[in-house]
């Protein structure tokens, strides 16, 4: 079974084109969104972020994320901090959650996919992008937030074009929803074929 890495900087599309695999029955794995119940849920993850971030980190025991954003996003430090001690809890529920599939490939969607080294242990990786101006624009309409506090997320990942130098297939996201469909399309049975 191959492991297919799915990435992208903030406001790419990345989750569009990760639902549009899942829709061609191929299983995904969201490493934000399982990091975030790992981070609610997993008692020695909670201790460890407690130690390092304080005790306002879980307000009635969960996750306080606008307090732990402020954190790391506003230091690159921090952000490293918090990763180093995540990613290790990640890591292993994506391996176990590979050992319930048994599809011919299986994609692992990771916003730090390169930042965290998770893209070492997948066979190849695709690349969402997109102009930052179409970026921020989406973001701002789903998140709410300020052009400056999008600009830190932006920030703190690695360049877009450090991302595309390591990826083996890069879908463009600033057309329709037809034209991305035709490129995650056109991937599918690329990575078809290596299976």
């Amino acid at each position: 079974m191959l492991k297919i890495g799915l990435t992208g900087g903030i406001g790419t599309g990345k989750s569009t084109v990760a639902n549009m695999f899942l829709q061609k029955g191929v299983p995904v794995y969201d490493s934000d969104a399982r990091a975030k119940s790992i981070m609610s849920t997993d008692e020695n993850l909670k201790k460890e972020l407690v130690s390092v971030f304080g005790e306002n980190v879980f307000v009635k025991n969960q996750l306080n994320r606008a307090y732990l954003a402020e954190i790391v996003f506003s230091s690159y430090k921090e952000l490293k901090k918090l990763n180093n001690i995540v990613h290790p809890f990640v890591a292993n529920d994506f391996t176990h959650w590979v050992s319930k599939q048994s599809a011919k490939f299986i994609i692992k969607e990771a916003a730090i996919l390169f930042e965290s080294g998770a893209y070492k242990n997948v066979d190849k990786v695709i690349l969402v992008s997109c102009p930052l101006s179409i970026r921020i624009q989406r973001v701002a309409q789903r998140d709410t937030l300020s052009e400056s506090e999008i600009m830190k997320r932006v920030n703190n990942q690695m360049m877009q074009s450090e991302k595309a130098a390591l990826s083996d297939f890069i879908i463009d996201n600033k057309h329709s929803l037809e034209g991305l469909q035709k490129q995650v399309d056109s991937v599918y049975s690329s990575i078809l074929s290596l299976s």
